[in-house]
């Protein structure tokens, strides 16, 4: 990666940063580039006493050794005057648990050392000028529909799959649907908001693989919380949610989980041209939030789909990481092709059955 030549007259950026483990580092490396940055020890007394006039334009928080890392991101996140200050976490360990957390919180960006001093200046010049224009999900759903385009030959093939293969499951449909419903009460679908091609946010449909009262039952299980071990950091019962080996799934659930069946009503989605039998997977909203930048935004330039080149490739293996991923999503949406889908296709059959329950 390039990384272009900083001119420190260039950044007249206001940088706040809260932490002591790395303090003495920062200081040697970043104030050559960063002239307006100050280290504060006490982070809600820094805000309550700071003039709105006179606030920063980023924070800088450690995340290690900060029992509070959370609540410090959820009190700007909430705060009307502060909500939009640009949020940049710190570790010293590459904990993906925590990365996700904090995500999901709309950090803007998390950086575990050794990194590039250069790519964290570059990063946080970027930030500075984008959140000046920084678009909605809205406002770029409405850019790029104007230029995103699916080709015909894709769309005519995702309709025809889409449609016969609606025609030939319907009695499958059925079948699950009832099973679902004698096994716990409630629908036999499962609907979400999705964000897919060119920002477009669609109602996202599965078989329901859960009891049908699942988030009633959060409180119940939050001992199970993946987050909630997580060293250093204290959790918000209603932000950290993800459990493995989920007790909520119902027994037919993980079977639908496993072969992917729950997948199938996505049909319904490429039919109607939400999505593509083959594209990049429909995120939900808070994490298309946070790939708004040029670099990542090319994902959104190809289809969603029902699999992908991340399905067939590592799907299930703790090994993949997040950048992986994005960088196979980047590949496909500028390369993608019908024959490069017929083979997917045929690889995802081989890559149904997960590993994890998660």
């Amino acid at each position: 990666m390039v990384i272009s030549t900083i001119n420190p007259s260039q950044i007249n950026t206001k940088v706040v940063y809260f932490g002591h483990l790395l303090k003495s580092l920062i200081k040697d490396e970043l104030n050559q580039y960063l002239n307006n940055i100050i280290y504060v020890e006490n982070f809600k007394h820094y805000f309550d006493n700071e003039p709105l006039l006179s606030l920063p334009d980023v924070i800088i928080i450690e995340a290690d050794e900060n029992d509070d890392c959370f609540d410090q991101i959820d009190y700007i996140r909430n705060h009307p005057f502060l909500r939009g200050l640009i949020i940049i976490l710190l570790g010293i360990r590459d904990d993906k648990a925590m990365r996700k957390a904090a995500m999901e919180l709309h950090v803007d960006d998390y950086y575990y050392y050794p990194f590039q001093t250069a790519h964290l200046i570059e990063r946080i010049n970027f930030l500075v000028k984008f959140k000046l224009i920084r678009p909605t999900l809205v406002d770029l759903t409405d850019r790029f529909d104007q230029r995103y385009k699916i080709p015909i030959q894709k769309r005519i093939f995702d309709v025809v799959v889409s449609g016969l293969s609606l025609f030939v499951l319907s009695p499958l449909f059925l079948l699950i649907g009832l099973i679902i419903k004698l096994e716990s009460k409630g629908t036999d679908l499962y609907k979400s908001q999705r964000v897919g091609a060119g920002y477009k946010i669609f109602d996202f449909y599965k078989f329901r693989s859960m009891c049908n009262d699942a988030d009633k039952l959060i409180d119940t299980i939050s001992d199970l919380n993946q987050y909630q071990t997580t060293p250093g950091c204290k959790q918000f019962k209603s932000t950290f949610v993800k459990f493995k080996n989920d007790p909520r799934i119902t027994k037919f659930g993980s079977f639908l989980r496993k072969t992917s069946i729950d997948e199938l009503p996505q049909l319904f989605n490429i039919l109607i041209g939400d999505m593509s039998l083959v594209g990049n997977r429909p995120l939900p909203l808070y994490e298309a939030e946070n790939l708004t930048t040029n670099e990542w935004s090319t994902r959104f330039l190809g289809p969603a789909g029902l699999t992908g080149l991340w399905q067939i490739s590592r799907r299930g293996k703790e090994e993949m990481s997040e950048l992986e991923r994005k960088e196979l999503d980047n590949f496909y949406s500028k390369n993608y092709s019908i024959f490069l889908d017929i083979e997917i296709i045929v690889k995802t059959f081989t890559a149904l059955i997960q590993k994890e329950e998660v």
